[in-house]
């Protein structure tokens, strides 16, 4: 009796030291275009997402996440990588992830994980096909549509799929969960469409905001000191005077017809975000019903923001607040149990989500990457944690009303030039604003005398960041005959 009771003494003892040793689950759930206010957990006024919330509220939210590319596929190829844009090579919506270029999800399938990808991928724009690091792997061409897209099975070849693409590729999900995979742990990541233009919501959910009035934001209105491209892109499909309204009858007095139009669009948006909160709040369910929820970790975020009327401006590709900032939402007991959830307020970067993962994980770290793992931060706090990092976009031909950009963002500051468009000293066109005092980027104090001697020190900071990810200042970016990417209004979107 006595040694029983010993042996089951001992045993309880080993039980938590076997379920830590366990490698847990991960779950990636990835929105295309989602603003970071663009939940109920961020603090917005009238879109309610308690499931997404619930991630935030039982483990971290990450309230200054940013991309470090804001385009889908360059961040996105980061978020697999843990590399900027020029590391890795996707510079473009274009361009595929390079199949021989190391990732966490091939480094996890490595480590002894089932892995998937189901949704949308948007690398490789006409390619379908299973890509390395991913036993089962669906999506489609492009953008895909949200209904009855045309999904490649795992290399079943095209199929299509009828019905509202969350629900679809949720369904999906759901199905892949389902499947016998022995022992092992399991690695799934979901790419939703949802938000990303053009925005169509479910039929139950298109009513959901026609009572809410949408004013335009107040920068929209006032461009007093930005650079030049800044107004030549409003009459274009990147500014608000594109798509929504003719610019030279309805601007600046903004008539109710225009107004009209961007409030339905920015209802949409919304909109298709209650069918995304109610996925999540199925995969949820699903999680619990297994009795794998506290074994998985479950990661929710967007790959890059959006403007949405910001400095006269919809679309991203700038790096203006709503363009940079995104959604990160983390929940696993292994990192913070529920009740120790916590807010972080430290800046982290899709290129910090591979290296976290694997730590978690346990699984070999990726060698040579340019981000850092937030696992250390959460936990205990991390004195050496990042006070400023840069960000990255070059010019795209195809759609030329945003010139390259490279930025510094820092606690309090942000600091922006334009390469190749800067034609003399920066007070000229580069931005410099203090985030502490004006979070809205209204006033643009590069040309501010004053201020010189912090642009020359933030500049020089820039260069050392950029060096540090092996990105030349000096030879950077493109020749300077691709432009500066003057907005062309009546170029055509490929």
């Amino acid at each position: 009796m006595k040694r029983t009771a010993i042996l089951l003494a001992v045993s309880l003892l080993a039980a938590p030291a076997a379920r830590a040793a366990t490698p847990p689950n991960v779950l990636v759930i990835l929105t295309d275009d989602q603003r970071w206010d663009a939940m109920s957990i961020a603090g917005h006024p009238h879109l309610e997402t308690p499931n997404i919330d619930r991630i935030g509220r039982e483990g971290v939210h990450f309230r200054n996440a940013f991309c470090t590319t804001s385009l889908c596929s360059p961040s996105r190829a980061s978020l697999l990588s843990g590399l900027y844009a020029h590391g890795h090579g996707v510079v473009n919506n274009f361009t595929d992830y390079p199949h021989a270029l190391a990732s966490f999800p091939r480094a996890l399938q490595a480590a002894g994980y089932a892995t998937a990808y189901i949704g949308k991928w948007h690398m490789g724009e006409n390619d379908d096909s299973p890509r390395p690091g991913f036993d089962w792997f669906v999506t489609h061409k492009g953008q895909g549509k949200y209904w009855d897209t045309e999904f490649n099975l795992n290399g079943a070849g095209g199929r299509v799929v009828t019905g509202y693409y969350t629900r679809v590729v949720t369904d999906l999900a759901l199905e892949w969960l389902d499947r016998p995979r022995g022992d092992k742990p399991w690695m799934l990541i979901l790419g939703h469409k949802a938000p990303h233009s053009y925005y169509t919501p479910e039929p139950r959910f298109s009513n959901a905001f026609a009572n809410v009035a949408v004013p335009y934001p107040d920068s929209a209105f006032h461009l007093e000191g930005k650079p030049d491209w800044v107004r030549q892109r409003m009459p274009t499909w990147h500014g608000i005077h594109g798509p929504l309204f003719d610019w030279r009858k309805k601007f600046p007095d903004a008539s109710p017809e225009a107004v009209k139009d961007f409030e339905a669009m920015t209802r949409a948006y919304w909109a298709t975000l209650l069918s995304v909160d109610e996925s999540v709040g199925r995969l949820l369910a699903a999680l619990e019903r297994r009795g794998e929820l506290d074994r998985t970790v479950v990661v929710f975020l967007g790959d890059n923001g959006l403007l949405n009327g910001e400095h006269g401006m919809v679309d991203k590709r700038t790096a203006h607040e709503p363009s940079l900032r995104i959604p990160l939402l983390v929940r696993y007991p292994g990192l913070l149990p529920p009740a120790r959830a916590k807010a972080v307020d430290a800046q982290v970067l899709t290129v910090d989500l591979a290296p976290s993962l694997l730590e978690l994980c346990g699984a070999p770290p990726l060698p040579g990457i340019h981000g850092r793992s937030w696992v250390s931060l959460v936990r205990g706090g991390d004195p050496a944690w990042r006070t400023s990092w840069f960000y990255e976009y070059n010019y795209e031909k195809q759609f030329p009303y945003t010139p390259n950009v490279r930025a510094l963002r820092t606690d309090r500051w942000k600091y922006i030039r334009y390469p190749h468009g800067d034609g003399g000293p920066d007070r000229h066109t580069a931005e410099l604003y203090d985030l502490a005092a004006d979070p809205e980027e209204r006033r643009n104090l590069a040309a501010d005398p004053a201020r010189a001697a912090t642009v020359a020190a933030l500049r020089a900071e820039l260069e050392t960041r950029m060096r540090e990810t092996a990105l030349d200042p000096a030879r950077d970016p493109m020749p300077v005959d691709e432009g500066i990417g003057t907005a062309l209004p009546d170029a055509k979107l490929r």
